[in-house]
């Protein structure tokens, strides 16, 4: 898998670019600094950037031992956990290409990223909640040619065919001279995000792209040596992924990783570490403003929380400012392909802003466009087309790729907005055919094509619905089959279920309907759907 680097972007870009891998970085600091912290973890001792420096070596051994070789893809399908971290410095320094996986993902999901990118080897955990992972796997391995080995981390038995994670660090530490030399231009990652096609599309990033994406933030926000950030994202979910696992490599800012998500255990966490910055998706900064309450703090420490990844109300903002001590919230705007296109608005005085806006543009290039690409003025609302240093390599498929970029090298990213006055983006719509949950993109093209195969479904459309806590769910407008039994919500999310999508894809409220609105072409009305099931459940909140 290779993407030739485009001449054009490389001389607009490649002054804003370090050309430092995360594996480099490491093997720096772990001889500068090795008993430093560089990460911390809520119930075990922290990583610093000696020892995690060694494990990751020995965990080359352990590779090539595999016969593992640059340019491969390796998968993981973990937790915010240490070893996490190990494999991706390792990967890095080796070339490997990373595939992180979201541990939700079930049967379906994973049979196709698998497949996809040619994953040769994965790591999965033994359990995470009630998801088993060992027999999934087993149950995929048959429709996966290409993957050769699987991994167990922090298992309680061993499973037939599957190594130990602890086996593969069982080895010498790897000479950092036998490494091979990595181009920071090159793959690094290969994240996949929901598309309208309903398949997932394959999105590339290089060491490059990714570091520029953090550097970005850590220079708006101002964040130094002082700064520690919580982070309770997936790290196999790209804002988890930079700012949990690469950000104290390539930065001077620590941070701190939650394996799961809990409000009041994050109070205790914060004081604890004394965390100063988070990143995610609005359901945590409302939990945790509902958990400093219930425990009589007002988290001094903490100065700065991002929210992004669905609408965030404008009260939130708000209650931020009056609830904590030294917090200011804000909106922030991007996506896999273009991750955080905007920052927030930190400034004194910029609250309102900060609530009533998705963020200020900063390491971007914005262009607002009309249908035929015509560029328009700040004020005027059309899809919004962005280029950087932090946008991504491109898809893996050359189609994909072709379908979203103009012969300027702009990215259309699907959403619809306009550019304030005060260089700010607001989101009045969104183009693509997507659900975001909980921070999580959703495809409702993927939910259709399994529900299309249900016995009393005759059309079905899929669209997002306001959700109290996750911002967005997922409702499913449904026309029976004539003389079919009528459908219920709860034989839908069984039939769901069955078909392997993951939980967050499940319908969790049906509509039946004798007709879906169209267009005088035939295309469904979403637009029409959407604000019709948004003003029935809207007075709910």
């Amino acid at each position: 898998m290779e993407i030739l680097m485009d001449q054009n972007r490389l001389h607009r870009d490649a002054a804003h670019w370090t050309n430092l891998t995360v594996a480099d970085a490491a093997w720096k600091k772990a001889q500068e600094c090795p008993e430093e912290t560089a990460i911390f973890l809520e119930n075990e001792p922290a990583i610093t950037f000696g020892s995690i420096a060694e494990q990751a070596r020995r965990l080359i051994t352990g590779l090539r031992k595999l016969g593992m070789q640059q340019g491969d893809v390796i998968s993981f399908q973990l937790p915010n956990w240490r070893e996490s971290v190990i494999l991706d410095i390792a990967a890095s320094a080796m070339g490997l290409l990373v595939n992180p996986v979201i541990p939700i993902y079930r049967d379906r999901e994973l049979r196709f990223i698998l497949k996809d990118a040619r994953t040769k080897l994965i790591f999965i955990p033994e359990r995470v909640r009630s998801l088993e992972f060992p027999s999934m796997i087993a149950r995929l391995k048959p429709d996966l040619p290409d993957l050769q080995h699987v991994v167990s981390v922090r298992a309680e038995e061993d499973y037939p065919g599957m190594l130990r994670f602890d086996a593969l660090l069982d080895n010498e530490m790897a000479d950092l001279a036998s490494l091979p030399t990595v181009d920071p231009n090159s793959i690094k990652t290969i994240l996949y995000t929901s598309g309208t096609t309903g398949n997932p599309k394959a999105v590339l990033h290089s060491h490059n792209t990714l570091n520029r994406v953090i550097q970005n933030s850590v220079e708006c926000w101002k964040l130094d040596e002082k700064d520690i950030m919580l982070m309770p994202s997936p790290v196999t979910h790209i804002t988890g992924y930079g700012s949990g696992m690469v950000l104290p490599f390539i930065t001077r800012v620590k941070s701190a990783l939650m394996a799961r998500w809990d409000a009041d255990a994050a109070v205790e966490y914060i004081q604890r570490v004394g965390a100063t910055a988070s990143v995610g998706a609005t359901p945590f900064l409302v939990e945790l403003l509902a958990a400093a309450k219930r425990h009589r703090t007002r988290l001094p420490s903490m100065r700065l929380f991002a929210c992004g990844g669905a609408s965030v109300p404008p009260g939130v903002i708000h209650a931020c400012y009056e609830q904590l001590e030294n917090c200011r919230a804000f909106r922030v705007y991007g996506s896999t392909e273009a991750p955080v296109i905007t920052q927030g608005f930190v400034g004194d005085g910029e609250q309102q802003l900060a609530a009533e806006t998705d963020g200020m543009i900063y390491g971007y290039e914005v262009k607002i466009v009309d249908p035929k690409g015509n560029a328009l003025p700040p004020g005027r609302e059309g899809e919004i087309a962005v280029r950087g240093p932090g946008l991504m390599l491109g898809y893996a498929d050359p189609k994909q790729n072709r379908a979203a970029h103009d012969n300027e090298g702009f990215f259309y990213t699907g959403d619809i907005g306009l550019r304030t006055a005060d260089n700010a983006i607001k989101i009045t719509d969104r183009k693509k055919d997507i659900i975001i949950r909980g921070g999580e993109n959703i495809s409702a093209r993927e939910i259709e094509d399994v529900l299309h195969e249900h016995p009393s479904i005759s059309e079905v459309a899929i669209v997002s619905m306001p959700h109290e806590r996750l911002g967005e769910g997922v409702c499913a407008y449904i026309v029976p089959h004539k003389n079919a039994s009528e459908p219920n919500l709860s034989g839908i999310a069984a039939y769901a279920n069955s078909a392997g999508l993951a939980k967050q894809k499940i319908p969790e409220h049906i509509e039946i309907v004798e007709a879906l609105p169209r267009t005088a072409s035939g295309k469904v009305r979403k637009d029409i759907l959407r604000k019709e099931i948004s003003s029935r459940f809207v007075d709910c909140f």
